[in-house]
């Protein structure tokens, strides 16, 4: 079982599963294709807070200290990376899943699939993981996605598949 409010003391638990569910529905800015997916170039987005086993782990403590804060930083994840090369950094779900098979929160062994299969024109070089627990998402926003933006413009993306967990 996750506990996404585990961190936060009763009054702040209350408040935060109050105020989280008076948010109203609002149109998704989806933005069409425009050319066929065969054709496209696309890249996986993980809120897992995923890290390679050769790069630093995000940082676990910054939440610790204060539960309504997160590291607001990303890691890129190679196409190649398979099970057991990354660790996951997040306190809110269950790592051991993840170490059996990678798939489960970043699916790049399926997108391989569907590249081979002609679904798909081809996986991005380069994938990305942060860390979708956070309740002052600023920093991210301000700094990480635009640094995840301006790769992917480089490697030529032209979709982008999230994975939430």
């Amino acid at each position: 079982m996750v506990d996404s409010y585990r961190f936060l003391d009763g009054i702040a638990k209350r408040v935060i599963r109050h105020w989280s569910g008076l948010r109203a529905d609002r149109p998704i800015p989806w933005t069409p294709l425009v050319k066929p997916l065969p054709e496209c170039t696309v890249a996986l987005v993980s809120s897992a807070a995923l890290a390679l086993n050769s790069d630093p782990p995000f940082d676990l403590q910054i939440e610790r200290t204060d539960p309504w804060f997160s590291d607001p930083s990303h890691r890129i994840i190679p196409r190649d990376t398979r099970t057991g090369e990354v660790r996951v950094c997040h306190l809110h779900i269950n790592p051991e899943f993840a170490r059996q098979d990678l798939n489960c929160v970043m699916p790049l062994e399926r997108l391989a699939d569907l590249v081979r299969l002609g679904e798909v024109g081809n996986s991005a070089g380069s994938h990305y993981s942060y860390n979708g627990y956070t309740l002052r998402p600023e920093r991210m926003l301000q700094e990480t996605v635009p640094s995840i933006v301006e790769r992917m413009h480089r490697e030529r993306v032209d979709a982008i598949v999230l994975v939430p967990v």
